[in-house]
Parts: C-alpha cells; structure tokens; sequence
C-alpha cells in the first residue's frame, strides 16, 4: 500500500472538535487521535454524539469554530475524495433495481485506486450473491454488499457504522476476518457499533462517549478496570439467624444484589472490603469467586455513573438535555 503519510503520522485527528444545533451540543470539545493500523470501537449510549463524530470525520458536517478534524494532515473532504476513505453507513448507498455486481463494479471504477469488482465480491463474501437485484436481498446480505462498497479499493481508513446489523453468526465471522485483515495491512478501522461483544473481541482500543464528550479512551480491559466494580458470587449453606438481605445490601461497596436460593450474586465496587465485611457478619460463603466486569456491563456502570454526576449539575435547557446522536 503506497502512502504518503509516515507511518508514525495520526490517521485521524479531532483537536477540540465540537457540533451544535440551535441549542443542541451534540459533541462537545472531542479530541482524539487514530493511528494506521489501529480497529478502533466507539461506543456510547443514544444521543451521546457517535453519528456526529462519524459525520465530522466523513466531512458530511463541518466542526464548529474552534475545532478541527483532520484525516492524514489534510480535511476530511480531501481523504474522501482522494481515495484514502471507505465508509459503511447504516442505510443508504444501494441502488435497488441494479443487481450486486453492477453497484461493485461501480464503485470499483469510481474509487482512485479501486480494486477489480471479483476481488471485492470475494473479499466481501458476496460473489454467490453478484447476479442479484439490490432490491431482493436480505438486511444480513445488504450489509455485506455495503461492506463490499467500502472496501471497492485501496483507502487508508475504512469507517464503518453498525456494520453487522441483520448479519447472522457466520457472517459475522466472515465479516471480522476481513476486517482483520483490512488492520494487519496497516489500515485503520474505525466502527461504531451496539454489540459490544464484539468491540471486546476485535477492537485493540474503545473509545466511550457520553453527552458529545470523550468518556474513556484505552483497552477493552482498561475500560473494565475503569468501571471499579467487580462481581463476587457465592454459596451460603447456613445462614444465621438474624442475617437478613438488608444486611448483605449494606455491605460496604455494594451495589446489586441478586438472590437465589443459597446462591448470591453481588457487583461491589471495593471486593476485599465486601468480603472482609462478610466473614465479619459469621457467615462462611461456599465456592466464592470475585471475577471483573465484562465490557457491556463496564459500559453500563461508566455510562450510568456519568449520567447520574450529569443530572446533578446539568443546568442545560430540557431539549437541549435530550441530545441527538
């Protein structure tokens, strides 16, 4: 791959990048940087500014004054047009009543440095589906056909929103091979997505917005750590008198409590001091284990944590409050 970037250069730059609208401030001072090679995640719950982001990179929107994105030293515009970009948006782009091979071959001979239209079928595993009509495919096989539209030639950064959605288990698979694939060529790959399994398994780096503003930036395991609570499971097979569910609520760090006969399940967020207090209490738990948060459940910890520190402070108008994607 031929690039005029060195390969230390960031891929993308957001350097204060905000957006409003009217009262609106769907993104609020974002700044980032993407590096070649990264598969980047970027998660956030609705209205936390991820549509916004993806537009300002694409150069759909301009950034407001003060801010500034840029995609290998130049706008966004610019990588567009010149080839260095593939998108995969959620809708739109497809041609209903052309079949699959003419919209690749399309894009093939639009795209700068665009690959022949059999490498894309293949690559996007969609050659069985090349003679048909646009308009007959599944949701699972228009996402692959969008997959195959981003990826028609040799761009640099390849941004991808919900790509799998309809897509079913193999196709998934399929789908991240390639993807992987894409990143070990030095590519960067950017994707917004609600199944946040599958930023666990792919991603090298997550990036979690809240309310337009940068949450949390680092490794799926670094986001886990950042949540700060942990689930701690065990067996009680003699339960003193007098030890109620209120006591085990008031256990210092606890949050959730979850009760199943003699199973508990409770998330803390200090487990040697929750433990230490339950011994304390003269209960003696059976098979205990304190693992960490997965990432859904870390997402939803940070995200409500900072939604609750917002509404304390939140003195924005109400439909201001009700943000935007």
């Amino acid at each position: 791959m031929t690039t005029t970037t060195p390969p230390t250069a960031p891929a993308v730059e957001f350097t204060s990048a905000s957006k409003t609208y009217g009262s609106v401030r769907a993104l609020d001072g974002l700044t980032v940087s993407l590096h070649p090679g990264e598969t980047v995640a970027l998660l956030g719950p609705n209205g936390a500014g991820k549509s916004t982001t993806l537009d300002l990179l694409l150069g759909l929107r301009n950034p407001d004054a003060g801010g500034r994105v840029r995609l290998f030293g130049t706008t966004p515009r610019r990588a567009v047009t010149g080839g260095r970009v593939g998108a995969m948006l959620q809708s739109g782009g497809l041609m209903e009543g052309v079949r699959v091979r003419e919209l690749v071959e399309l894009a093939c001979a639009l795209h700068p440095k665009g690959y022949p239209a059999e490498r894309v079928l293949a690559t996007a595993g969609i050659t069985e589906l090349a003679e048909r009509t646009v308009g007959k495919l599944s949701g699972g096989q228009e996402q692959r056909v969008r997959f195959a539209l981003a990826t028609a030639g040799d761009s640099d950064l390849i941004v991808l929103d919900e790509p799998t959605t309809g897509m079913d288990v193999t196709a998934r698979r399929s789908f991240w091979s390639a993807m992987r694939a894409q990143a070990a060529q030095g590519r960067t790959v950017l994707f917004a997505t609600h199944y946040l399994e599958e930023a666990d398994e792919v991603a090298d780096r997550v990036l979690v917005l809240h309310r337009g503003r940068l949450l949390a930036d680092g490794s799926a395991a670094e986001i886990k750590a950042m949540a700060g609570v942990r689930r701690i499971g065990f067996t009680l097979e003699a339960v003193p008198d007098g030890v109620l569910e209120a006591q085990l609520r008031a256990l210092p760090g606890v949050g959730e409590l979850h009760l199943a006969g003699s199973a508990v399940r409770l998330r803390s967020t200090d487990a040697d001091a929750t433990v230490q207090a339950l011994y304390a209490l003269g209960l003696y738990p059976r098979r205990l284990e304190v693992t960490g948060l997965g990432l859904e459940e870390a997402f939803v910890a940070l995200t409500s944590r900072a939604e609750e520190r917002a509404e304390k402070t939140d003195q924005r108008p109400a439909g201001q409050k009700a943000g935007i994607k």
